[in-house]
Order: structure tokens, then sequence, then C-alpha cells
């Protein structure tokens, strides 16, 4: 952050009691502490833990994990089941928190998630969803968008799966 962003005066980075180099904005007297979104991934696994579910947006040709931004008022874990609700009409039944990562293209502290659904029909598609496929976890791998923070986040996972971590 360059600016305040209750004024638009240029900040500059002053020392801050305890926390160390902030930046200040000198006509305001505040510290401007940084502000970023926040929004979750999430891997969506089948009940045996042997597909996974991958999605593609946007006309990009990579699948990648399903993902979306946390409202105002509403937790990481109510984003989670809202949006696979809302993108592939799927039911989470349980879920677990992985790992968080900053993705500065887009200035989002991403939070992902594995999630189990009983039920993989996927009859019911958003309109944000170009198409969702069930992929084993090898394949997954390969189709997976590379070198993506989705890539990232879906080799942790069959890591942990592989390893009977989860």
């Amino acid at each position: 952050m360059k600016y305040c962003y209750e004024c638009g005066t240029k900040l500059m980075v002053k020392e801050c009691e305890d926390e160390g180099p902030i930046p200040f904005c000198h006509t305001c007297q505040v510290f401007r502490f940084p502000i970023f979104s926040t929004a979750i991934s999430t891997a969506v696994l089948n009940s045996q833990r042997d597909k996974v579910l991958l999605i593609q947006q946007y006309n990009i040709q990579g699948f990648i994990l399903l993902a979306g931004y946390v409202n105002k008022g509403e937790s990481a874990e109510q984003t989670l089941v809202r949006e696979v609700k809302e993108e592939v009409g799927l039911q989470v039944d349980e879920y677990q928190y992985m790992r968080s990562e900053y993705f500065e293209r887009s200035n989002t502290l991403m939070l992902n998630f594995v999630s189990i659904v009983n039920d993989d029909q996927l009859d019911v598609l958003s309109t944000e969803v170009d198409q969702a496929r069930w992929f084993t976890l090898e394949e997954a791998k390969e189709a997976i968008l590379k070198n993506s923070l989705a890539e990232s986040f879906l080799l942790t996972i069959i890591e942990k799966i592989e390893a009977d971590l989860f």
C-alpha cells in the first residue's frame, strides 16, 4: 500500500512500537496496516478420498481448485460450504484446514482446505464454472494448472492423502 486509503496522501514508513516499520499517513496521523482480501480454496474429494473435483473457469485451459472470496461477516468455513454449494451444487460433509499463502497478483490471503462430499453428482454448475470433472489423484496432478497456487495446494494435499495423514 503506497497511499492512505482515507485521504490519498503518500504513505511513509515509520517505526511503530512493537510492530516495526509500518506505513504511516502524516495527514491523518495514523499507521495504515496492510489491507488485503481473504479467500478460500478447496480440494473437494469424494467420500472414498480417491478422486478430486477440479474446475475450469473463465475460458482458461487448465483446471483449478474451487475457490471464492470470504464475504464480510462470514467465516472461512462458511465460505467453503457456500462456495462448493454455489459453484457445483454439492454439500460439504467434512473439511479440514490445510495451510495459507498470500497471492500477490490479487492481493489475497488464500486459506486452503480439503473437503469431503458424499454425493459426487455434478447436476448443478454455476455460470462461473465452465466445466467440473472428477479426477483420480494421479490424473489431477496432470490436469491442474501448472505453476499455479492451485497446483501447490493440490500437491500438498495429495502428499498428505498418500501418507495417510488425512
